[in-house]
């Protein structure tokens, strides 16, 4: 892939920020805090060619609120970071890592990715039966690779089944930016060695919203 560079790679990791961002705020709060950067998520699950991170993305603007998220998560220098926020960008990487290992598992998932694409003629990706469709993908394929990544929230926001869906529907979401963001240089070590050089380039993302 002809990507690998800081730029992509900061997109990519912006985009798991994002979708670790919004799902500690659905499960805190019970409602999703950007419906743009929602949706923006859950598209880019089913762009699997081999377009730009930007275009699978859907461009700087829809990944606004992972920009801000990534700043504060590497940027410590106003002690903003979310752990839990963290946990959940670290369980995505993990759970990529195993579903990156099993061929069938991959297969399995281009395969329901390819009939949710074909829902998506008849309902937008926040209907109701796409939410369900993508929470049956993340729990029959990506849950069971293991480590699971257990969501901490507001036990009364948690237990509503649509909750639940747009959760894992972004968990989902974060392990696809996930995939990109391995196939295209990324490692965790660069969270520690060019963590200065990854904030300043999203700060000059953030910009271009």
């Amino acid at each position: 892939m002809p990507y690998h560079n800081l730029q992509s790679r900061s997109l990519a990791f912006a985009a798991i920020c994002q979708a670790a961002y919004l799902v500690d705020k659905i499960a805190n709060k019970g409602l999703c805090p950007d419906a743009a950067a929602f949706n923006a998520s859950l598209h880019s699950i089913m762009r699997t060619s081999g377009d730009s991170p930007l275009d699978i993305f859907g461009g700087y603007e829809s990944l606004q609120v992972g920009f801000k998220s990534m700043i504060e998560q590497l940027d410590n220098a106003g002690n903003n970071r979310n752990m839990q926020v963290t946990k959940y960008v670290i369980g995505m990487i993990a759970l990529e890592k195993k579903l990156s290992r099993s061929s069938g598992a991959l297969n399995m998932l281009g395969e329901r990715i390819n009939q949710v694409q074909r829902q998506l003629a008849h309902f937008d990706i926040n209907d109701d039966s796409v939410l369900s469709n993508l929470d049956s993908i993340y729990k029959d394929i990506i849950s069971n690779l293991g480590p699971k990544i257990q969501v901490n929230g507001n036990p009364a926001s948690l237990q509503q089944v649509q909750t639940q869906h747009k959760i894992r529907a972004l968990l989902l979401a974060g392990v696809r930016a996930a995939v990109l963001w391995r196939q295209i240089g990324g490692k965790r070590r660069q969270l520690v060695f060019s963590r200065r050089a990854m904030i300043h380039q999203t700060k000059q993302n953030l910009q271009r919203v």
